[in-house]
């Protein structure tokens, strides 16, 4: 069942590409894209969440902006990973368009190209950059042009809220927060959540992000630990050496940025209940005091039961509570994907979310047509039960403390910070030279493949869902159903 609600006249954006799903970290890696196709699979078959979107086709971020915060150098780096697909398609444009005006950012991809052609000798590199060092940043066929698309859309759905084109904007793409400057964490290579942000700064004074994620945020808290236009707010798993081992509550963040960071470490088994009473006590005097402007939720999905590394113990309705309560201030609002690795289950929980943004609450079976439906067996239904028997070990007057010095921090904090920056943002949306990707140098099930494509096309998404991008800027390819 598929309940609507009053909130449903909200314009919501949702980025997407057939390419997330296909990359693959490695079979035995925890991280799995292909919970993104499946996701979108399931907003699919829903055909009502569908026809409700106004959808985006994801296009690569260009170099140049993922240099807005990283090193360059790193940047230069990670560019050797380009898929064989994107490497073909640059040096094909490149060599065939001599008399006509090749993008700049197309140029520099070439020249990259070149270079690493020559240069094969790079593996000094990997420990600087901790990319391909460890298991948990491999490298894989096709990494940078993964980070590509996961910043492309982040930065993008900044944009559809920057030029009114969206009130929420969705990139389950996104949401890599563990990646530094100059340096891969925790699965992440390039901080598309950072790039969102500092796009949002151009326009907006303040911006709030909030992190439900199992892990802390760190890298976005790194990113803004020293500035007061941004706060950040992170609800995380905490001790016993549980990855990052950063996010204590006394971390506040330094300089003008003091108090600009919130921190809510939790120890584990922490259910609906206890986790959304505490959730709406520390967000609500975050938004009466900080009055952000915008706000970007990392919607990480292993703070859910069952999750293979978080030992949280949420339901795909609490968590979905936050987004609810999130939207009730009205204020602007992008959500981004992040963790979660029983990979079922957070395709289940971003489509339920999806839902929410467009104010439908949806309550039913895993479509039978679903292309990944037997990835759900033994419960073919959208949500499923948390564990049982689960010892909370959070307990009530820790909750209590944790809020108490929450407030404490928050009186510090004065009343209008930061400067508005008069900065409009270049068109994210131009008209765009689209050209079709070679689906044989692709490694997926064709069967799935073909039988989205057709049910897509049943409800009118455009076959360019396929294609790789030669400007800049995200190409609408539906438009919500009125």
């Amino acid at each position: 069942m598929i309940q609507a609600d009053s909130d449903s006249s909200r314009r919501v954006a949702y980025f997407y590409n057939r390419l997330i799903g296909k990359f693959h970290y490695g079979k035995e890696h925890p991280m799995k894209p292909k919970r993104i196709a499946m996701a979108h699979s399931l907003i699919v078959n829903f055909g009502q969440l569908y026809r409700s979107l106004d959808v985006y086709l994801i296009r690569e971020a260009q170099l140049e902006e993922l240099k807005k915060f990283h090193d360059p150098e790193y940047v230069t780096y990670l560019s050797q990973y380009m898929s064989d697909n994107k490497v073909n398609f640059v040096k094909e444009y490149c060599s065939t368009n001599n008399d006509g005006v090749i993008p700049e950012n197309l140029l520099e991809e070439y020249r990259l190209i070149t270079k690493w052609s020559q240069n094969k000798n790079t593996k000094n590199l990997n420990a600087e950059y901790k990319v391909g060092d460890s298991a948990d940043n491999p490298t894989f066929s096709g990494l940078f042009s993964y980070c590509q698309f996961s910043a492309g859309a982040s930065i993008d759905c900044a944009h559809t809220i920057l030029t009114g084109q969206a009130d929420i904007a969705i990139n389950w793409s996104g949401g890599l927060h563990h990646a530094k400057k100059k340096e891969a964490a925790g699965f992440c290579y390039i901080n598309d959540i950072v790039l969102c942000i500092l796009e949002l700064l151009r326009i907006y004074v303040r911006v709030l992000y909030v992190d439900i994620d199992c892990h802390h945020g760190d890298g976005v808290e790194e990113a803004f630990y020293l500035t007061n236009r941004v706060m950040t707010l992170s609800f995380h798993q905490y001790g016993d050496d549980f990855f990052p081992g950063t996010g204590q509550l006394n971390s506040v963040g330094l300089g003008v940025g003091r108090y600009y960071a919130v921190n809510v470490p939790l120890k584990p088994g922490i259910s609906d209940g206890p986790y959304l009473d505490l959730f709406k006590k520390v967000t609500s005097r975050v938004m009466e005091t900080f009055r952000p402007d915008c706000v970007v939720v990392q919607c990480g999905a292993d703070s859910l039961s069952l999750d293979r590394l978080g030992a949280l113990n949420l339901s795909i309705k609490g968590h979905g509570q936050c987004i609810t309560y999130m939207k009730q201030f009205g204020v602007p609002l992008i959500l981004l994907g992040g963790g979660g690795y029983t990979i079922q289950n957070v395709s289940r929980c971003w489509a339920y979310e999806t839902g929410l943004c467009l104010g439908q609450n949806i309550d039913e079976p895993i479509p039978t047509n679903d292309v990944y439906y037997k990835n759900y067996s033994g419960d073919y239904h959208l949500h499923f039960p948390i564990q049982e028997h689960v010892e909370n070990k959070n307990k009530a007057e820790d909750l209590n403390k944790i809020v108490s010095q929450v407030y404490d921090h928050l009186k510090n904090l004065e009343n209008a910070p930061g400067i508005h920056f008069h900065d409009v943002p270049y068109s994210f949306y131009p008209n765009m030279d689209l050209e079709n990707e070679d689906d044989n140098k692709i490694n997926m099930d064709m069967k799935q493949e073909i039988s989205l494509s057709e049910l897509e096309q049943e409800i009118g998404v455009s076959d360019e869902a396929n294609a790789i991008s030669v400007n800049s800027g995200s190409r609408k390819i539906h438009s919500k159903e009125v």
